[in-house]
């Protein structure tokens, strides 16, 4: 099938109460291992691109591998720009084919924010394009985006009601404790506030840094309105590990001899995330 709108998904998922991976495709390998493992647990899937995987790949490669990927699927596969920093960068992305968005203006003054993403919204919305935008800042990094620990903030839910009022927006990242990339100690998620906010809200909410989460604490998560959980760090660490071990092997040179086993522990950790999001058997 082709490409869906990010928004198709969720909304089911929002109805049943589980949550789909956004899992960020880097490379070839990556991109196989996550269509892979969501075509083996018949699970919806959100493929992300961020922009500096589009630099890397180029974004005419990765917009032409998406496609093929979704339309070679059996399940919902939606291609998404993960933190789009732009309005120019998100409308380059939709113009190529891209089937969902998301504008990040975490960093601007709250009606800033709003306007851009209202900006991006009228946009995406005419070609039926999805969006996420994001309120609250989380802390680590991510590309090119570096945030402090101490620069980080979270959601205020009175205002996750007012942005939402306001913009209309598909799909509503919400900083609760999570942080980019590896971290430094174990997580410490603001349930009491996620819960809140779901009580507050009806769109779908995006859970933005997981990949040092607990099971527990995700099974929570979703059990108070996450519908979406990215996953990136925990993916290139599988990766990376299973190549380091091929190539204590000097013999070893042949590139898919060694990008072939990594792809495929990237997979497994695919396939264990989908599982525990409850998304398995969901497309």
């Amino acid at each position: 099938m082709s490409l869906v709108p990010m928004s198709d998904i969720l909304e089911k998922a929002n109805e049943e109460g589980y949550a789909v991976g956004g899992f960020n495709m880097n490379n070839l390998e990556a991109l196989q291992a996550i269509i892979e493992a969501a075509e083996e647990e018949n699970s919806p899937v959100i493929l992300q691109a961020s922009e500096g995987a589009i630099r890397y790949i180029d974004m005419e490669y990765a917009v032409a591998m998406a496609k093929a990927a979704g339309e070679k699927a059996s399940v919902p596969v939606a291609l998404h720009l993960d933190h789009g920093g732009s309005f120019e960068k998100v409308v380059q992305c939709i113009r190529n084919g891209f089937s969902s968005v998301m504008i990040d203006g975490s960093e601007l003054p709250f009606e800033e924010n709003i306007a851009l993403t209202n900006k991006v919204i009228e946009a995406a919305s005419a070609v039926g394009v999805s969006v996420e935008a994001e309120l609250g800042m989380l802390g680590g990094a991510e590309d090119d985006k570096q945030v402090e620990e101490e620069d980080a903030t979270l959601t205020k839910p009175d205002e996750a009601v007012e942005f939402i009022d306001k913009t209309g927006v598909d799909a509503l990242a919400v900083a609760i404790g999570t942080a980019h990339g590896v971290y430094k100690g174990e997580p410490d998620l603001d349930f009491e506030r996620l819960d809140n906010i779901n009580q507050k809200v009806d769109v779908p909410l995006v859970l933005h840094g997981a990949s040092g989460v607990s099971d527990a604490d995700i099974t929570e998560a979703i059990n108070l309105g996450i519908n979406k959980i990215n996953v990136n760090t925990a993916f290139q660490q599988a990766f990376t590990a299973k190549m380091r071990k091929v190539l204590e092997d000097p013999d070893v040179y042949d590139p898919r001899k060694i990008c072939g086993p990594s792809r495929e522990a990237m997979k497994e950790k695919v396939i264990e995330k989908i599982r525990l999001f409850g998304s398995d058997n969901k497309a």
